[in-house]
C-alpha cells in the first residue's frame, strides 16, 4: 500500500488489516466554520448529493427507497434479481415523483379502516390520503384508526379539516404554514386542485437541507444492477433504455473471468452512464476490473450484517484496509470505489470516506425502516421489525433460480452463505430511512469539519487516522444510565 488517501497518526502503519472499529480519526486544525458549509457531492460521476447508495438488496431496495433516498441526494440500487420488465417500470415510477413532495397513500371514501391499516406503514409520514376524482377530500392517520372497528369506511372517520398546499410552495413557507396550523403534514395540490403528494413539517426542513439527486432532465436518479450469467448485455441494454442512471455490474467475487467478460460486453454497449463493478478487496481486482471497463469498483467481502462468507469460507479482508488499497489504486487509475458493507454507525461511514470512498453503500441498516420492501410486523415484546436476508442465502437462491428445474433449485440450494431471515427492528427514534440518512449525514459532515475539509476532495487528503485498541473503541461509546 504505497498511495494513501489518509495520513495515520505517527506516521504508525500497522502489518495487520484493520476494520472501521480500529481506527479513529484525529481532529485538524479547521477554518470550516458550519457542518452546513461541507459540499458532500461524490466526484465519481453518480450525481449523489450525499455519498450514501442503497444496496441492491432485495429486502431492502425497491421504489419507495428509492424515491425517498434519491430525494434527499443518494441512490438505490434495483437489485438484479428483479425482472426486466418490474425493474423498468420502478425506473419509470421513480422518474415520475416529486422533488419536494413525497408520494401519498391514497384510499377512496369508501375504503375500509383495515385497507388503511394494511398500507398506512408503507411511508414513513404515517398517513393516508383519502381522495375523490383524485382530489383530497380527508385525511386518516394511526390515532384515527386506533379502536375502531375494521370495516368501518374511512368517511366515517378521516378529518375533512384539511390544510393544502399549493404543488409549487416553498418549504420554508410551507413549514411556516403547518405550524401555524398545528398540522404535522398537508397534502400538496397542482392548480386543478389535484393531489401531487404530501410533505411533512420534516419534510419541508429536509427540503432545505438536501439537494436532490437529479438526472439532466431534472428527474430523480435510480440505479440498477444485473449480474455476470446469462445475457448481460441484453439485461444491461434493457436497464439503459429503460433510465437507469447508473449500471452495477454485481456478483460477491467480482475478480473473476466472467466478470471481466460481462463487463467487456457492458461496456461494448458504450454506456453514457457510470458502470460499477465488484466485489473485490486488493488492488490487483481493481486494476483488472478497471481494465476491464469499470469506472467505479466496489469494495468488500464479508462485512455486511447478512453475510457469512467469512465464517464459511475464511475469505475477505477487514473493510478500512480493503477500502483504504482499492480506493489508492482507483486514484492512481482515475477511478473511484463504492465501500460496500459493514458500516453500522455514523463514524463507519466517515471512516470509509476518509479511506478514499467516493460512495459508502449501506443495505442491512436501512432494513429496519417503513421504506424497505417488507411487511412491517410485531415481535411478542411488541417492538416492529421487518424481515431482511442476505443475497447468497437459501432465501435469495431460491428466488432467483426460481424458473429452474426442481432439481437444480434444490441442488445450489444445498450451498448458502448468508443469513435467510434476520429481525431488522426498527428504532423508534428513527424509524424511517430519512431518519437514518440525517443521523448518518449530521455524522459525517461534523467529521469533515474536524478534518477542516469542505469537500469530500479534501476529506480523504486531509483525515489523519490512528489505531486504537479495542477499550480505546469501547471508551468512545455513550453511556445511557449512570455507570455507579
Amino acid at each position: 500500500m504505497t498511495m494513501k488517501y489518509v495520513r495515520f497518526l505517527n506516521e504508525t502503519i500497522p502489518p495487520y488489516d484493520l476494520t472501521y472499529d480500529d481506527v479513529f480519526m484525529v481532529p485538524s486544525r479547521s477554518a470550516v466554520g458550519s457542518r452546513h458549509g461541507v459540499d458532500l457531492a461524490s466526484p465519481d460521476g453518480t450525481g449523489t448529493t450525499i455519498p450514501l447508495v442503497v444496496a441492491n438488496m432485495t429486502a431492502i431496495a425497491g421504489r419507495r427507497m428509492a424515491e425517498t433516498v434519491a430525494r434527499r441526494g443518494g441512490l438505490v440500487v434495483i437489485p438484479q434479481d428483479i425482472p426486466i420488465d418490474v425493474v423498468t417500470e420502478v425506473i419509470g415510477w421513480v422518474k415520475r415523483r416529486h422533488l419536494v413532495h413525497d408520494t401519498a397513500i391514497t384510499l377512496a371514501p369508501s375504503a375500509t379502516v383495515a385497507e388503511a391499516l394494511s398500507l398506512l406503514h408503507k411511508r414513513a409520514h404515517g398517513a393516508v390520503v383519502v381522495v375523490e376524482d383524485r382530489r383530497p377530500v380527508g385525511v386518516v392517520t394511526e390515532s384515527d384508526l386506533t379502536g375502531v372497528d375494521r370495516f368501518t369506511q374511512l368517511s366515517e372517520v378521516m378529518s375533512r379539516d384539511l390544510l393544502l398546499l399549493d404543488a409549487g410552495v416553498d418549504p420554508r413557507e410551507a413549514f411556516t404554514r403547518m405550524d401555524d396550523a398545528h398540522r404535522k403534514l398537508a397534502p400538496a395540490v397542482d392548480a386543478d386542485g389535484d393531489l401531487v403528494g404530501i410533505l411533512t413539517r420534516k419534510g419541508a426542513l429536509r427540503a432545505a437541507l438536501y439537494t436532490p439527486a437529479v438526472d439532466a432532465g431534472g428527474r430523480l436518479r435510480v440505479a440498477a444492477a444485473v449480474g455476470i450469467n446469462g445475457d448481460v448485455a441484453g439485461k444491461a441494454k434493457a436497464m439503459l433504455d429503460a433510465g437507469a442512471d447508473t449500471l452495477v455490474v454485481d456478483t460477491a467475487h467480482g475478480h473473476q473471468e466472467r466478470m471481466v467478460e460481462a463487463l467487456r460486453a457492458v461496456r461494448g454497449l458504450d454506456p453514457r452512464v457510470p458502470v460499477v463493478a465488484g466485489n473485490v478487496v486488493a488492488a490487483e481486482g481493481v486494476r483488472d476490473l478497471v481494465e476491464a471497463g469499470a469506472d467505479i469498483v466496489k469494495v468488500g467481502v464479508g462485512p455486511g450484517a447478512m453475510c457469512t462468507t467469512r465464517m464459511m469460507t475464511g475469505v475477505g479482508r477487514p473493510q478500512f484496509s480493503a477500502v483504504l488499497e482499492c480506493a489508492a489504486e482507483a486514484r492512481r487509475l482515475g477511478k473511484h470505489v463504492w465501500a460496500d458493507g459493514g458500516v453500522r454507525h455514523p463514524r463507519d461511514v466517515a471512516m470509509a470516506l476518509a479511506a478514499g470512498a467516493s460512495n459508502v453503500m449501506i443495505g442491512s441498516w436501512f432494513a429496519g425502516t417503513y421504506e424497505s420492501p417488507g411487511d412491517l410486523q410485531q415481535a411478542a415484546d411488541g417492538r416492529l421489525y421487518k424481515e431482511s436476508y442476505g443475497m447468497a442465502s437459501a432465501r435469495a437462491v431460491a428466488n432467483r433460480t426460481s424458473e429452474q428445474s426442481a432439481y437444480d433449485r434444490a441442488r445450489k440450494a444445498l450451498f448458502e452463505e448468508g443469513i435467510s431471515t434476520s429481525r431488522m427492528f426498527l428504532d423508534p427514534s428513527r424509524p424511517g430511512v430519512e431518519d437514518l440518512i440525517d443521523s448518518i449525514i449530521a455524522g459525517v459532515r461534523s467529521s469533515c469539519t474536524y478534518a477542516g475539509a469542505g469537500n469530500l476532495a479534501e476529506f480523504h487528503d486531509q483525515a489523519i487516522v490512528g489505531i486504537q485498541s479495542a477499550a480505546g473503541y469501547s471508551e468512545g461509546k455513550p453511556l445511557h444510565a449512570s455507570w455507579s
